[in-house]
C-alpha cells in the first residue's frame, strides 16, 4: 500500500518512481476528502494540493485539470471495487448467498470509505459526461454479474438485474448522502429479499 504521509523534507533514499506514486495517492485522497466536505465544484486544485502537501506545479506534472484527477482517481475507485467484488464471488455458493456475499462486500466497501464512496457515488454526476459514462459502465457490468449468479435469460430477467442495480445505487446514494453509514451496511438484508423475490423464480426455472 503506498504510504500517504508527506514525504520527508531533504534528502532521502526514495526513488523518483517512489516519490510520484506517493504524490499521486496523497493528491486523489485529497481530492477525495475536499470533495467530501466541498463537493466537485467547490474544490479547487488549491484545496487539492494543500491538502496533498504538494506544489501546483507537482499537481500539473501529474494531472491536466482537476477533471482529469478526477477521472483518474475514479478508474482507481473503479479499479478497487471490481478487485473486491472478484475475490467475493464463491461458484460454490448457490445463487441467493452467492449475491448476499457479493452485496455485502460492496456495502462494507463503501462504509469503510465513505469519501472515496461520495467520490464515486455522488460527485461523479457533477464531473462531465466521461466521469457518468464510467460510472454507468460499472453499473453494466455489476447487473451482468447479477445475471450471470442467477442464470438470467430472458429479457425480463435482464431488466430485473438492471432494476436491482438501480435500486442498490439509489438506496445506498440516499444513506451516504445523509451520513448513515450503519443504515447503508444494513441495506444488506432487504436488498438480498428483492433479489430473491425478483430473480430466484427464473433461476429455479
Amino acid at each position: 500500500m503506498t504510504d500517504l504521509r508527506p514525504l520527508p523534507s531533504g534528502r532521502h533514499q526514495l526513488t523518483r518512481e517512489e516519490v510520484v506514486s506517493s504524490q499521486r495517492a496523497r493528491m486523489l485522497k485529497a481530492m477525495r476528502e475536499s470533495m467530501l466536505e466541498r463537493g466537485y465544484a467547490g474544490t479547487s486544485v488549491t484545496d487539492i494540493v494543500r491538502r496533498a502537501g504538494v506544489s501546483r506545479e507537482t499537481f500539473y506534472q501529474q494531472f491536466a485539470s482537476k477533471q482529469v484527477c478526477f477521472i483518474q482517481g475514479l478508474d482507481e475507485a473503479i479499479d478497487l471495487l471490481a478487485a473486491l467484488l472478484d475475490a467475493a464471488r464463491d461458484p460454490r455458493l448457490q445463487p441467493l448467498d452467492r449475491f448476499r456475499v457479493l452485496l455485502r462486500t460492496y456495502l462494507r466497501a463503501l462504509a469503510a470509505e465513505p469519501a472515496r464512496a461520495r467520490f464515486f457515488l455522488v460527485e461523479v454526476y457533477a464531473a462531465g459526461p466521461e466521469a457518468v459514462a464510467r460510472r454507468m459502465e460499472i453499473q453494466r457490468r455489476f447487473a451482468a454479474e447479477i445475471g450471470d449468479i442467477f442464470e438470467a435469460r430472458t429479457d425480463d430477467d435482464r431488466f430485473a438485474c438492471v432494476t436491482l442495480v438501480a435500486a442498490v445505487a439509489q438506496l445506498v446514494t440516499a444513506h451516504l448522502m445523509a451520513g448513515d453509514l450503519d443504515g447503508l451496511v444494513a441495506l444488506e438484508e432487504p436488498l438480498t429479499r428483492m433479489a430473491e423475490r425478483l430473480l430466484t423464480v427464473s433461476s429455479r426455472g
